[in-house]
């Protein structure tokens, strides 16, 4: 479990400069009803000195060419004022999809925006429609046992046409008469992988946090005993701004990697799920600042791809923990997901041990992690330095950290840790080896790399605090330039090197353990 990000996010969302310093935002204009914004020749992003040629298909440049807009928040208001979720968490372009959303106000106004780096704005406006009548949608219903909360019966409140939509992170804006407001998320996948960087939106783990209607995979009105063991995707996301993690654990990232000129192509965890050839030829793969939950064939895609030469990049701590089954609602595939995280309360458990969902370093089936990651998830909470040790790591380059250089408050909620009592891949490097304390014991936290005899190579933060860190939006205690700077370097240098191929033939990884995580021993698990 971890925290959940500062409030700036979702109010300062559309305007980033500088090194993703946010500023003051506000909101943008809207057009009549489903007008969609046409090209222009806006300011197109610098190039990135070593960039690789732009694979056939979706250009990142071309796009990011068009005129930027404003989509921050103005007011978000009580939750049920105005909220929503679309049918589904993926398309492709031309795929229609449609949103459910209720209000109380009389009135609202969608508005859709791209996530990217418009000359130094975030988002671009793709269409918007004319007021809506608003409705209060019907309740949600509860099953009993599994504890599910759904909105399936919802009515929808208007189907958008997505021919003209480049591959990307969308947010719908919800703009209520009232002035409220809330985004829904949406990812437009790309025609292929091969020869792209691949940003992967984790939206099993948003919807194990999500407690709309009072339930979560974490707790029930009376807590963790109570807790939902399935949760729903039809229905929205009760925390932050609607858009669940997306604004402060994926979107600087988002923006940082299209300011870079990079060829990104993007796709959710649940695709992961579905197509197993979703990564063929991928240059790398990027989890994102909260990526939890995995069902075995999304792992094995990670695996499988790795093995083929495909760089992973996992820049949040506890990726890859807890083990999940996915399965249709009546809206669709794969809008159920499952996750009892204690193997005696699954039905399966003793009849097809390989689908139970205890989490991954537990029996039956245990598998840690670690085997893919190279780090393994430790303890949660903890706010503390991030420590230096191995400043001479290609991927320091131009930070100017030196041995024992400290970037305050950079490691939490959640931390992993290189641990030799689970699978360790080798080569491993510990590049960075912080002291901390969690839950009264003294523990380390550890960001590292490995090179697999593929020539691919794995990159883990530690940290959940690490995409937050690159828009400096994390909040109390991870603030400010002296670790946005760097971090923005490091993930700058990272990303380049992963979008030229297998990185772990240019940069081979040189096995350097410390000597505390040598002797480690496993930790006790966490709800």
């Amino acid at each position: 479990m971890s925290w959940r990000w500062s409030p700036r996010v979702a109010a300062c969302i559309g305007l980033i400069v500088s090194v993703f310093t946010v500023a003051g935002c506000a909101l943008g204009g809207a057009s009549p009803a489903h007008r969609t914004a046409g090209p222009s020749s806006g300011t197109t992003p610098s190039t990135t000195p070593g960039a690789t040629a732009t694979p056939a298909g979706f250009d990142v440049r071309a796009e990011n060419s068009r005129p930027g807009a404003d989509c921050g928040l103005i007011q978000l208001g009580p939750q049920h004022a105005v909220e929503g979720w679309t049918d589904r968490v993926s398309i492709t372009p031309g795929e229609p999809v449609r949103l459910f959303a209720s209000t109380t106000a009389p009135s609202l106004t969608i508005s859709v925006f791209r996530i990217g780096w418009y000359g130094g704005r975030t988002c671009r406006l793709i269409t918007t429609t004319d007021p809506i009548p608003g409705v209060r949608q019907a309740d949600p219903t509860h099953a009993a046992g599994v504890n599910t909360i759904s909105a399936a019966a919802w009515q929808p409140t208007a189907t958008f046409s997505t021919g003209s939509w480049p591959p990307g992170n969308y947010l719908f804006r919800l703009d209520a008469a009232d002035g409220n407001h809330r985004y829904v998320p949406l990812t437009v996948r790309g025609p292929g992988a091969a020869g792209r960087v691949v940003i992967l939106n984790a939206v099993t783990t948003w919807q194990a946090y999500n407690a709309w209607g009072g339930y979560s995979l974490y707790h029930g009105p009376r807590g963790f005993a109570d807790r939902a063991r399935v949760v729903s995707f039809d229905r929205p996301y009760d925390y932050g701004d609607g858009a669940a993690d997306f604004t402060g654990n994926e979107m600087p990232l988002v923006a940082l990697a299209e300011r870079l000129n990079l060829p990104v192509d993007y796709a959710t965890d649940v695709d992961l799920h579905n197509d197993p050839h979703l990564l063929d030829g991928a240059r790398a793969v990027i989890s994102l600042g909260h990526d939890e939950y995995y069902s075995p064939a999304m792992r094995a895609a990670l695996t499988t791809a790795r093995d083929r030469g495909t760089n992973l990049a996992f820049l949040g701590a506890n990726a890859v923990y807890r083990r999940i089954r996915l399965d249709p609602s009546p809206v669709g595939p794969d809008r159920l997901e499952t996750a009892y995280k204690v193997a005696q309360e699954d039905p399966v458990y003793g009849r097809d041990d390989a689908q139970i969902t205890a989490n991954w370093p537990s029996p039956p089936r245990a598998d840690p992690e670690s085997s893919l990651t190279g780090g393994m998830y430790q303890c949660n909470p903890v706010h503390g330095d991030m420590v230096i040790v191995r400043p001479q790591s290609w991927l320091l380059a131009g930070t100017g950290l030196t041995a024992g250089a400290r970037l305050p408050g950079l490691i939490g909620s959640e931390y992993d840790r290189v641990n030799l009592a689970y699978p360790t891949p080798r080569p491993i490097e510990v590049i960075a080896h912080s002291p901390i304390t969690c839950r009264g014991a003294q523990d380390y936290s550890d960001v590292s790399y490995y090179s697999a005899a593929s020539g691919a190579a794995v990159f883990d933060s530690g940290t959940s605090a690490w995409v937050c860190a690159l828009a400096d939006v994390c909040g109390p205690g991870a603030h400010g330039p002296a670790i946005q700077v760097p971090i923005t370097q490091i993930t700058t240098n990272l990303l380049t090197a992963f979008a030229a191929g297998p990185a772990g033939r240019t940069h081979p990884a040189t096995d350097s353990i410390p000597a505390d995580d040598r002797a480690a021993t496993a930790p006790g698990e966490t709800n």
